[in-house]
């Protein structure tokens, strides 16, 4: 989680090491795969040297899976403390990326944090995630215009931040139990300056509930959202949808009996199976509805 949840990580993905050297954030993405990085169907673990440090990222791949086609990719991040694996693990993304045929991309923070709005670490992740989206675009040939961000926590509040500082990255982003948070965000300047859609998951029993509540209300008075009202769902789940005016969308859910935790998950500590929803499910429905072109 942030500080002080603890984890239990996954068991490992089958990985296999590819090497690069990605230094320079602004640099043109090769035309070829790197010798040691053959893109293909399953789990593939990448690494790459970013401001001279050892960054690792896991790949899967659908069955099926080949670089003629230009598939989705989405990014999912893990909580503090974890890895990809864990993300893996909580989300469900694999198998759902099996069904449904896109690419997704759990990368690891270094020390097992993201350097996020809120916590945990020190690192250029946003220069990274970058790199690594843009070795994704080539190498692997996922769609530029079907970008998507996911994560949890830690994670989730990293989604946000990507949100921003990344622009015309990403088509729309799926914070689960993570929070438009902190020092940067009180800024009213500091806000996607590209159409981003937000489809999010907050606990009522969650302790950074109130922050995040708030911190998605400051995201749709900055971009003139207009919210319809709240949606009843089981178990006393409410859901709003917003339209905004730079054409984003904006769908909160607010799940009062849940904590800290992935509304459905995959498995793990995170994942609260009894929810009421899924959010996977829900993320995908609204990441295929949202491209770049037509928010």
């Amino acid at each position: 989680m942030r500080n002080s949840l603890p984890m239990a990580l996954a068991a490992l993905l089958l990985p296999i090491a590819a090497c690069g050297s990605d230094d320079d954030a602004d640099q043109k993405p090769t035309k070829k795969p790197p010798a040691a990085e053959t893109p293909r169907p399953g789990d593939q673990k990448v690494t790459l040297t970013w401001k001279g440090k050892k960054r690792v990222y896991t790949v899967h791949a659908p069955p099926g899976y080949t670089r003629s086609a230009k598939l989705p990719l989405v990014i999912a991040m893990h909580p503090y403390p974890a890895d990809g694996a864990a993300a893996a693990t909580i989300s469900g993304l694999s198998a759902k990326a099996d069904k449904e045929n896109f690419l997704v991309a759990y990368p690891d923070g270094l020390n097992q944090a993201f350097n996020a709005l809120i916590c945990c670490g020190t690192e250029d992740d946003v220069g990274f995630i970058r790199t690594m989206t843009k070795r994704l675009t080539s190498t692997w040939n996922a769609d530029p215009d079907r970008v998507y961000a996911t994560g949890i926590s830690n994670g989730g509040d990293m989604a946000y931040k990507l949100a921003v500082e990344l622009p015309d990255t990403f088509a729309a982003i799926a914070p689960v139990s993570g929070g438009y948070l902190g020092p940067d965000s009180a800024d009213d300047s500091y806000m996607p300056r590209t159409p981003v859609s937000v489809i999010t998951f907050i606990g009522g029993l969650d302790e950074h509930y109130t922050g995040m509540d708030e911190g998605i209300t400051a995201w749709q008075k900055r971009l003139s959202c207009k919210t319809s009202q709240p949606e009843k769902l089981k178990k006393k789940i409410k859901r709003t949808t917003a339209k905004c005016r730079d054409g984003s969308e904006v769908v909160v859910h607010r799940l009062p009996d849940m904590g800290h935790s992935w509304p459905g998950g995959a498995g793990g500590s995170m994942s609260d199976p009894t929810a009421g929803v899924d959010a996977t499910d829900l993320m995908w429905a609204f990441f295929k509805s949202h491209t770049k072109e037509a928010p």
